[in-house]
């Protein structure tokens, strides 16, 4: 099984569309996927990703199926607030700093799985939604016969389909840090991806074998060349 993740095009945040450049970016990515013979077409329920993929579903004639889990990530500090403001996350929580500072600054949290007990990322409300991706993705996969084993995936039944996902900079990153089982803080600051660009996961394996992830390619933005392209930002 094949999963093309693709992030949304350059967005107007504030009214959650596309920009016009962004809907020339959407409508280059459905050209560059025209030839993958895609099953099924996920979305965030998000308007700026369902706009995305609704390019590409029209190219294969098919339906957008909107995922309520892939919606953009929140985060901030999810305790109540106090008038002791010492301890409040900084940067308003923002998951991509955040991982930053933690790996930079607190060398006891490299290479280790510790960094949910971290207070930049225990107390933010941005493990709501990890969670909740998390246990979606895997529900998704289960649907095509891999099931969560061990950090990994048992191939139950094989499967040689490819499916799309069209979603964010965060919810992404949230799906990556847990399909390939490493930490979030090293997919925030390791693995950036821009708008419109495409990263597909192969799960390869026959039925029993135990399937890790792979990139097939990640971060492919060669179909934009010729269009102007949104600074690397992550917003809500």
């Amino acid at each position: 099984m094949r999963l093309i993740f693709v992030r949304h095009g350059e967005p107007n945040y504030a009214d959650d569309c596309l920009t016009d450049n962004g809907i020339v970016q959407a409508k280059a990515t459905a050209k560059r996927l025209e030839k993958e013979n895609i099953k099924k077409i996920y979305s965030s329920p998000m308007g700026r990703a369902v706009k995305t993929a609704s390019f590409t579903a029209e190219d294969h004639d098919l339906d957008v199926t909107t995922l309520d889990f892939m919606h953009e990530i929140d985060w901030g500090d999810k305790r109540e607030i106090s008038n002791d403001d010492s301890d409040i996350i900084p940067f308003d929580g923002h998951p991509w700093t955040l991982g930053y500072k933690l790996l930079t600054e607190n060398q006891e949290y490299i290479g280790g799985n510790n960094w949910e007990q971290h207070p930049y990322f225990k107390n933010n409300r941005c493990m709501n939604s990890f969670d909740k991706i998390s246990v979606g993705i895997d529900e998704i996969l289960s649907g095509y016969g891999l099931k969560r084993h061990n950090g990994y995936y048992l191939c139950e039944e094989e499967n040689q389909d490819t499916i799309a996902l069209f979603a964010h900079g965060g919810s992404g990153a949230v799906m990556f840090s847990h399909v390939l089982n490493i930490p979030f803080p090293v997919a925030l600051t390791m693995l950036p991806y821009g708008v419109c660009s495409v990263s597909v996961l192969a799960f390869d394996g026959c039925e029993g074998d135990m399937v890790i992830p792979r990139f097939e390619i990640f971060n492919d933005m060669r179909h934009l060349e010729n269009i102007a392209k949104e600074k690397m930002n992550f917003d809500k």
